[in-house]
């Protein structure tokens, strides 16, 4: 959660709502000792800001599931 001041929030109000509406992640302003929380009311779908990437597993995903890592790891401790 970003923590800003009021005259941060006063400069730059519009984009500060947008991202919390935009992303779900509340604003913190803090005034003196005191803290106020802006928070979206609707709840954000996240899975949204993912980025598409079609080829992030090169093979075959089943290949994964069975990777045996004894052979890989050495652990010589004393």
């Amino acid at each position: 959660m970003k923590t800003i001041t009021p005259t941060e929030l006063r400069a730059n109000i519009y984009n500060l709502l947008e991202g919390v509406l935009s992303t779900g992640i509340p604003l913190e302003i803090k005034k003196g000792d005191k803290k106020l929380k802006i928070v979206s009311i609707e709840k954000v779908d996240k899975f949204q800001n993912l980025i598409h990437r079609p080829n992030a597993i090169q093979g075959d995903p089943e290949e994964l599931v069975a990777i045996h890592w004894a052979d890989e790891v050495h652990l010589d401790l004393p």
